[in-house]
């Protein structure tokens, strides 16, 4: 149950990526898967490596007891065959549903051969041996039949006790037979599985082919000679001249990017640098228009400075307290020679023969004045 449990979950996922384009849906939630460690250390074993099966009868198992589930020795024998070719993850989710159909399931799995393969179907990429061995690595698988019939007999089905084949439920055509699974399915054995949409081995091989030069530009880049790859002489520097002409145009991008980056970078700094440049020159205009605006500092150190100038070359006015004329004190008499006692007159003073001082002082002047 939890096996199948664990694919369904899996299978639902892929149906909700696809539907959905990866989209969770309105009300659901993803279940978390419990941690656990499986332990495989081999690949599954071949069929024809294994010890003989015991003696007793080999008794089909109906449909309706493997859904219940079967004692543990007694698993249900799944067979699910095909020629697997370059193996991929539609292999190995067909097997992965193989292995869930039943709770208590052993998975056997038939790869044909080259020989077959070839005839019926077409040329591989892997050979079989190849296939094998990639087969046998996939975790599902409990048990590898090499060389299996493209056609399933009785006598196969009984010698490998199968209980059920698995296989998508599309008619396979092959062999002069509209479905090579019809006698399966009227016996009641067909278990039908699910393909995986988007991926098979004709898939990739397109891409391949539709990618073809890629690829082998990409393969001689690795060291793969031109004889290797089955590619002409021509060719060969046809894929070189054209590797030469990508990598000139990879560093002509590389460049053209860089120049973009270095040119944002730039614009980047420039803008800064202009933002920088307005706010300092803001700054400036006002620190001038503090210093030499209308009302300004250097205005007003103009003012103050002219005011001090005019105090300082200004007369200072007399005190109000100041003694008056007459409590004033008797200024000091001196002598002036040439002088008469009175005021000066206009005409040239008499020539006298002998030189007279006279006494002139503030008092004097004073009494001139009154008289």
């Amino acid at each position: 149950m939890e096996a199948q449990s664990s694919s369904e979950l899996l299978l639902s996922r892929k149906r909700r990526r696809e539907g959905s384009n990866g989209e969770t849906d309105e009300g659901e939630r993803l279940v978390k898967i419990p941690r656990c460690t499986v332990g495989l250390r081999h690949p599954a074993p071949f069929a024809d490596e294994l010890e003989p099966a015991d003696d007793k009868p080999y008794v089909r198992v109906s449909m309706e007891e493997a859904k219940r589930g079967t004692p543990p020795d007694r698993p249900v024998r799944v067979y699910a065959d095909g020629i697997f070719d370059v193996f991929h993850s539609g292999h190995a989710r067909a097997l992965m549903q193989a292995k869930c159909l039943f709770p208590n399931t052993h998975l056997i799995v038939g790869v044909c051969s080259d020989d077959l393969t070839h005839k019926y179907k077409g040329f591989t990429v892997m050979n079989e041996d190849e296939r094998y061995d990639a087969v046998t690595h996939c975790r599902y698988v409990d048990e590898l039949v090499r060389n299996a019939p493209w056609t399933l007999t009785p006598e196969f089905l009984a010698k490998h006790r199968i209980d059920f084949v698995a296989h998508d439920d599309i008619p396979y055509s092959s062999a002069g037979s509209d479905d090579v699974y019809q006698h399966i399915k009227e016996a009641g054995m067909f278990a039908p599985t699910q393909r995986t949409e988007g991926i098979s081995t004709s898939d990739i091989i397109t891409r391949i082919v539709r990618d073809y030069d890629v690829y082998v530009r990409r393969n001689l880049q690795r060291g793969y000679t031109a004889k290797e790859l089955n590619v002409s002489f021509i060719n060969e520097k046809k894929y070189n001249l054209q590797e030469r002409v990508d990598k000139v145009k990879r560093k002509v991008r590389d460049v053209e990017e860089k120049s973009k980056e270095f040119v944002q970078k730039v614009e980047e700094k420039s803008i800064d640098l202009i933002q920088k440049w307005e706010e300092k020159s803001r700054e400036f205009i006002g620190n001038f228009l503090q210093m030499f605006g209308p009302e300004g500092a250097l205005k007003h150190m103009l003012k103050e400075g002219k005011g001090r100038m005019l105090q300082a070359i200004s007369p200072r006015h007399s005190p109000s307290s100041s003694p008056t004329h007459e409590e004033r004190s008797p200024s000091p008499t001196f002598r002036l020679p040439f002088f008469n006692k009175t005021s000066p007159s206009p005409s040239p003073p008499p020539h006298h023969s002998g030189t007279r001082s006279y006494l002139i002082s503030d008092d004097d002047d004073d009494e001139d004045d009154e008289n």
